[in-house]
């Protein structure tokens, strides 16, 4: 009886907000929407997978959802973070090795996943089905295939689905006024972008190792395919610290295909995408896959490297060393004639190049001479609004809290991240066969390369089958 009021009193909630946003004519602001809030009001949230991204996404979601329980297949993590919630919400959250019994509850509204890639799409897919808005952290997937099964899923359930690029709402708001100076032609006619994204370096020998007691190995694997563990003993520092520096496991699954794409798909998820909204023809932060226009039509590899040879298939020779590529510099040619360049080398941010002039953007700085002339030729006022679709929210999760009450698109949706992510899963493809692509961007599949196109999909390990 309980539950049902509570349900009922949200949806009293949400409906006024629906009817208060169309009137308003976009996103609502943090205090139009929670200002006047019950404790009953707020959603209800879970997270699945805890580390790094995992903590960081939902301690900025405290101060607008309740956190019912947490999920994660490492015990020590799980512990640690359902104490440190508690603190922070005042409520103890329910704990669980399996993600599914958090699906299997109705009084969760939304799920947060930030486990590593490889399990995304499975999670994603089965939390849409179970009835549950989601948030995902970036890359979305694994394979381009599973893009558009996530696509699929969300057009049939109708559930709201934010990707975690938080740079298209955080960062001061640095990406989205380089937007705005892209789309006021304070460049000119924009003839290339490069995407500096950093890269792995080169890893010694990992040799199998002993699971660790609070790790869950083979749920952590999951999808991919059964291997042993390994690790070295040299521990990680700084930013996702506290695990082993070489592994295949923790923070350096990234460094393995079989989890992730390396820094294409890290880092590319994040700078790409600025490139391409950039770029694309959407006039508003708000698309969809008919108005994204600035796709793919080439990749080629210019140089690239592997610390492993690979054989002609596209895999890997050995097993012992991250196979990821560590250096690398790939043009993208796209329909419009702009080149796009990714590259590991130089400054991590974009260099916007015009007609009439160039400046360069990243998490900490916006500079060039188009910036320093806003100083006496400033943008609208409401440029980067415009950019956005809307007022900007303190966070990027509070965007996927407004879209949920508002029946709207989240600024991160599936479609236009699928789109920018194709292009990094493709760069990845082309350096493993070492040749260029042509890619067709309606049909989604790489022309005349029967080979190419075996990288778009993957099948998973039998007992982790996305149950549909």
């Amino acid at each position: 009886m309980m539950e049902n009021k509570r349900q009922l009193t949200r949806r009293k909630f949400v409906q006024g907000t629906i009817a208060t946003g169309l009137a308003t004519g976009g996103f609502l602001s943090t205090e139009r929407v929670f200002g006047f809030q019950s404790p009953n009001d707020r959603p209800v949230f879970a997270t699945i997978g805890l580390r790094n991204q995992g903590v960081a996404i939902t301690n900025k979601s405290t101060k607008f959802a309740d956190f019912a329980a947490l999920a994660d297949v490492d015990s020590k993590v799980l512990g640690t973070n359902v104490v440190d919630l508690e603190k922070r919400q005042g409520k103890k959250p329910d704990s669980y090795n399996d993600y599914r019994r958090i699906l299997d509850r109705k009084d969760i509204d939304a799920v947060m996943i930030a486990t590593p890639d490889h399990w995304h799409t499975k999670i994603a897919v089965e939390a849409m089905l179970a009835g549950k808005d989601v948030y995902c952290e970036k890359p979305l997937t694994l394979t381009i295939d599973e893009g558009k099964l996530i696509e699929q899923v969300k057009k049939k359930t109708g559930r709201t689905f934010q990707v975690g690029t938080m740079q298209r709402t955080e960062s001061s708001q640095r990406f989205l006024q380089a937007i705005a100076l892209v789309r006021s032609g304070r460049i000119g006619k924009v003839k290339k972008v490069t995407c500096g994204i950093g890269g792995f370096g080169p890893s010694p020998v990992i040799p199998e190792a002993p699971i660790p007691a609070e790790m869950d190995w083979d749920t952590w694997l999951g999808p991919a395919p059964k291997v042993a563990y390994r690790a070295l003993p040299e521990m990680r520092k700084g930013y996702g610290g506290g695990v082993p520096l070489y592994s295949n496991c923790h923070y350096a699954f990234r460094n393995w295909h079989a989890y992730s794409g390396g820094k294409l798909t890290d880092w590319g998820a994040h700078h790409v995408d600025i490139a391409c909204w950039a770029i694309s023809s959407s006039n508003t932060g708000v698309h969809n896959r008919a108005s994204y226009q600035m796709r793919a039509k080439k990749i080629t590899p210019l140089d690239y490297k592997f610390d492993v040879k690979y054989d002609q298939n596209g895999y890997p020779l050995v097993d012992d060393k991250y196979d990821i590529a560590i250096k690398y510099n790939i043009k993208v040619d796209m329909l419009d004639g702009v080149e796009l360049l990714i590259t590991n080398e130089g400054d991590n941010g974009i260099l916007f190049e015009g007609t009439k002039g160039r400046f360069f953007v990243n998490r900490g700085k916006i500079v060039g001479k188009p910036v320093e002339e806003l100083a006496s030729n400033p943008l609208p006022a409401n440029a980067v609004e415009n950019v956005y679709g809307g007022p900007v929210p303190e966070n990027h999760t509070l965007n996927f809290i407004e879209a949920i009450n508002n029946k709207v698109e989240p600024i991160s949706d599936v479609w236009t991240h699928n789109q920018m992510l194709e292009i990094c899963h493709l760069s990845n493809i082309a350096m493993r066969l070492g040749r260029p692509l042509d890619w067709d961007p309606d049909k989604r599949e790489v022309i005349g390369d029967k080979q190419a196109n075996t990288f778009l999909s993957r099948e998973n390990r039998k007992g982790y089958e996305i149950n549909m």
